[in-house]
């Protein structure tokens, strides 16, 4: 029996459609639906609807339940359709007419609402830890290669000289502009649906400026229906900053794939870091960013994904939104999983020495030398159509002493500075209030 039945048996074959991977998806969420009603539970007594000794009950009964979920002890069983009726029914079972109480007030929609939030938010602290990890890593090989040159390309072709120093920071400093995307998705996240009910609001006296406090939010979703509209949004929004850090990882990936080439050679990995050709005894592939470069591309689709199945879908819940936990939820597993493993192949990655005394890398410097000429006084097009022609009659000779030094470049990578916006938009999240007031639920 579902707790929303009414005497009449479902058909097997519409539940089990209906139904889906709600069970499996569910258990990610088993923790923070009992959080949620931790919450409730202290907000209803607050407006009597349960009595102190019913209260005490049914905290003691979610706490019990909340430790069986970190233990692994938590399963949903086949006749029941999701993490929230499972919880009900545990309680029930357990201490009786008390747990039949804790539904007052509330709909499984905003249930649903507030779990999601919670897992959301569990999520991106564990997205932004991992991204500030590879961060670190980042700028640390930025610092520690800077005077390291390599080839820069335009079109593929090489364009003018760059840096080991260059290409690590450049990619530091996309992780910072990604956390800012991730910083609006999470202050987006952080709202209380907690009351909304099935999106019109109760007739209860409900507080809920007090489970606002109590799960740490930093505000409501004030308004009842946009509490409900908000699904969808919310994931969207939150698969967006995903895209970002994932098209990172992605570009991260390619240039790692063309740098570890043998026509390049510009960078290695130990062998028991790659893997080899089951024909082929000297192959050494670099399967790992392979790996990155397309799990991180699925994830780019993700919010075109959730935008086509949110599209057009009228004010209210639909049944359509159940599906969006298929395709989001194993995307948080796979961007955590690319952050973890580029930061370890980059703690074991080895930089070529010297590579542009090579000279077929002569005609990188062929723009030092126009603006030596410039520097001098001859005007710039002029120059270039001097130095061009040096190249064309084959006269050219580079000049490999670099002067750049403006902000931002070669000799001037501006690492502080970048560090420093990341540290500034990660201390905007305020992890430790919300783990502190998830603590104070559960002890």
């Amino acid at each position: 029996m579902k707790i929303w039945q009414k005497g009449i048996e479902v058909n097997k074959s519409i539940e089990t459609f209906t139904v889906g991977k709600d069970r499996e998806l569910d258990l990610q969420m088993a923790a923070f639906d009992v959080l949620g009603s931790l919450a409730h539970v202290e907000m209803l007594a607050s407006i009597n609807l349960l009595t102190t000794d019913e209260l005490a009950e049914i905290q003691d009964a979610l706490k019990i339940i909340y430790k069986e979920i970190e233990d692994g002890k938590f399963t949903i069983d086949d006749s029941v359709e999701d993490v929230h009726s499972q919880v009900e029914w545990l309680l029930t079972q357990r201490i009786g007419e008390a747990g039949k109480k804790i539904h007052s007030g509330r709909s499984r929609n905003d249930q649903v609402l507030v779990d999601l939030k919670l897992y959301f938010r569990s999520c991106i602290e564990e997205m932004v830890g991992n991204t500030e990890v590879l961060f670190k890593q980042l700028i640390l090989l930025s610092e520690e290669h800077k005077s390291k040159l390599l080839p820069g390309y335009t079109h593929l072709q090489i364009a003018m000289p760059s840096s080991f120093g260059l290409w690590f920071g450049a990619y530091a400093e996309s992780l910072a502009d990604d956390m800012e995307l991730m910083l609006a998705a999470w202050k987006i996240t952080n709202k209380n649906p907690l009351g909304s009910a099935a999106g019109y609001g109760s007739s209860f006296p409900l507080n809920r400026t007090l489970t606002t406090s109590l799960l740490g939010f930093e505000s409501l979703n004030y308004n009842v229906v946009y509490a409900q509209m908000g699904r969808g949004k919310t994931e969207r929004i939150l698969a967006q900053a995903m895209s970002s850090v994932a098209a990172t990882l992605a570009k991260m990936a390619m240039d790692v794939c063309l740098f570890i080439n043998q026509n390049f050679s510009f960078i290695s990995f130990p062998s028991e870091l790659t893997t080899g050709s089951s024909i082929m005894p000297h192959k050494k592939n670099p399967d790992v960013f392979e790996l990155i470069r397309s799990r991180c591309n699925k994830i780019q689709a993700l919010p075109n994904e959730i935008a086509m199945m949110t599209t057009n879908l009228p004010s209210g819940y639909h049944r359509d939104l159940q599906l969006l936990k298929e395709n989001l939820f194993p995307a948080f597993i796979s961007l955590n999983e690319c952050l973890e493993i580029a930061t370890f192949m980059l703690q074991n990655i080895s930089i070529k020495e010297d590579i542009l005394k090579d000279k077929m890398y002569d005609y990188l410097f062929s723009v030092e030398v126009v603006n030596e000429l410039a520097l001098n006084g001859m005007p710039f097009r002029d120059a270039y159509k001097v130095v061009g022609e040096q190249i064309e009659i084959g006269t050219f000779k580079p000049q490999y002493d670099l002067k750049h030094t403006h902000e931002g470049s070669i000799g001037n990578l501006m690492n502080q500075e970048i560090t420093a916006a990341m540290e500034q938009t990660l201390s905007q999240f305020g992890f430790e209030k919300v783990n502190k007031a998830i603590e104070n639920l559960v002890r």
